[in-house]
């Protein structure tokens, strides 16, 4: 059978080489800047073994909290990860000397740039704001570092001030620089438009930085991709400051299917990642979560039922083990004659037809509290566990 999704690729409009897009995972970092999360430096450093493992790019975390961000910094550097382990802080000479106690060989500062954030939070003009940028990359690179700048705010900053830093920092030997939405106020097409008026001024790798304040946060860091950034920032179920940011499930797994990107991921683990956050902050993801929720892979509707039982793609445009789930089916009102006749399989209770439509009638009497919810094979599964089923009756 022909790939089910192959005529929504057209759409999606696929390169033939599509780009490697990264992740940067901010959990210890974004992360912890959520209400009530504190992790211990014990889970810092088990949450960075995780994602390291699971593949991501850059993994950040800020230093200069505390001490003990300081020493969970220092620890996780010396594990000798694959991913950078980015040291972040504000555009000042004494957390890039923090980080450098660290032994870090990445730094990420930031800077506010708009007008509101120059003139009420950093109360300094924006010359003085341009030479801080360019002082901090020149005080990094001459001590070896390698340094991502984020321009906070900088969708709201006077785009040619927003233009004169960026290439000041390029200048200044920049090695990456974020373009953040940092209250979540863009439209994908702005933050599109905003990303591709950078890209056409200076040549440095691009990170997106976008907050989800009205829930556009996935939508505009992959409309910033296709302006030209090449990393997207993340957190494990996507908890942050306020609102969050793009999840690590969500951005991965559109990285793997949507955008072919050439990753490494091993999408396996994302629930398991997602129950790791849970039990550290006792934040759990609400049940319609795309790829780690409860819901995930439930399916309740007849109609859902009877074609997934046939074929699963009818419903999923990915299989559930894929990212770590199971797929179920939720028996209730919605429930029709072949969810019927499943169910009286799994029961063991003989099958005809006027059976299963007194099932079917029985089920359309259940209610929320009611409903029955069983764990549901693929069809090659249920097939080979029959044809057991069917030689062990034969030879009882």
């Amino acid at each position: 059978m022909n790939d089910p999704n192959q005529y929504a690729e057209e759409y999606n409009a696929v390169e033939k080489e599509p780009k490697r897009i990264r992740i940067l995972d901010s959990t210890l970092r974004e992360g912890e800047q959520h209400p009530g999360v504190s992790f211990t430096i014990k889970q810092r450093i088990q949450i960075a073994w995780m994602l390291d493992y699971f593949g991501v790019d850059q993994i950040e975390i800020s230093p200069i909290i505390s001490n003990d961000h300081a020493d969970a910094t220092k620890t996780i550097i010396k594990q000798g990860l694959s991913a950078d382990i980015v040291a972040h802080g504000r555009a000042l000479k004494e957390d890039i000397d923090v980080s450098l106690k660290c032994d870090a060989t990445w730094v990420a500062a930031y800077l506010g740039i708009s007008d509101i954030h120059l003139k009420d939070k950093l109360r300094i003009s924006r010359d003085e704001a341009l030479n801080r940028a360019v002082k901090t990359v020149e005080y990094a690179k001459s001590h070896g570092l390698k340094i991502r700048f984020t321009v906070e705010d900088g969708c709201r900053a006077d785009p040619q001030f927003l233009i004169k830093v960026c290439k000041a920092i390029e200048e200044a030997g920049v090695d990456r620089i974020s373009l953040p939405d940092t209250v979540g106020v863009l439209r994908p097409i702005g933050m599109y438009n905003f990303v591709k008026r950078v890209r056409s001024e200076v040549n440095v790798p691009l990170d997106a930085h976008v907050h989800n304040d009205i829930g556009f946060a996935l939508a505009n860091a992959f409309a910033a991709c296709d302006a030209g950034a090449d990393q997207i920032h993340t957190t494990i179920d996507g908890i942050g400051e306020r609102t969050g940011i793009p999840s690590l499930a969500e951005t991965a797994v559109a990285l793997a299917y949507l955008y072919k990107s050439p990753n490494d991921f091993r999408l396996d683990m994302l629930v398991d990642l997602s129950r790791l956050i849970e039990q550290y902050t006792t934040i759990k993801p609400y049940d319609s979560k795309p790829i780690v929720g409860e819901s995930a892979y439930k399916h309740k509707a007849g109609t859902h039922l009877a074609a997934i039982l046939r074929n699963p793609a009818a419903y999923e445009s990915i299989p559930p083990r894929t990212v770590g789930q199971t797929r179920k089916v939720v028996f209730g009102e919605l429930a029709g004659k072949t969810g019927a006749e499943y169910l009286m399989s799994i029961l063991g209770l003989e099958k005809n037809v006027e059976n299963a439509k007194n099932v079917a009638n029985g089920l359309k009497n259940l209610r929320m509290g009611d409903l029955i919810e069983v764990p549901l094979e693929n069809n090659v599964e249920r097939k080979i566990n029959e044809e057991k089923m069917s030689k062990g009756r034969k030879n009882d």
